[in-house]
């Protein structure tokens, strides 16, 4: 669970900390300070990019294959997040260069579900 002061985060506190890195393209920390070690991480079924994940370990080496791939980028956005019960949406907006894709302009929905106070899933749609 993450804690703080050996209190359970809540999801508010969760989406706080997930927008603050979020704001600084700080992906990686994202992982290591709030997903739990059996965070599960979904693709839409027919991604020519990246495959589902199970475990933090083997999410982690999902986005760094993915990242390794990455020749340019061009433009990042990333919305506010929208926060209902215990889930979190944000819209994300990509326009890079990745092996073997070349140029590839993604526009997303990230699904994210918090329990006792770490992301338990992720889910893209694009």
């Amino acid at each position: 669970m993450t804690q703080i002061a050996d209190k359970v985060l809540t999801t508010e506190q969760v989406v706080a900390r997930f927008k603050e890195l979020a704001s600084q393209e700080k992906w990686f920390e994202i992982q290591d300070e709030l997903f739990a070690e059996e965070v599960r991480s979904i693709e839409p079924e027919r991604s020519v990019y990246m495959q589902d994940a199970t475990g933090k370990a083997a999410v982690r080496k999902k986005a760094e294959d993915f990242v390794s791939r990455i020749e340019a980028v061009h433009r990042v956005y990333t919305s506010t997040p929208i926060v209902t019960g215990n889930h979190i949406a944000v819209a994300r907006e990509t326009d890079i260069t990745v092996k073997p894709h070349g140029r590839v302009q993604l526009n997303e929905i990230m699904l994210y579900e918090v329990k006792d106070g770490q992301i338990i899933l992720e889910q893209f749609f694009y």
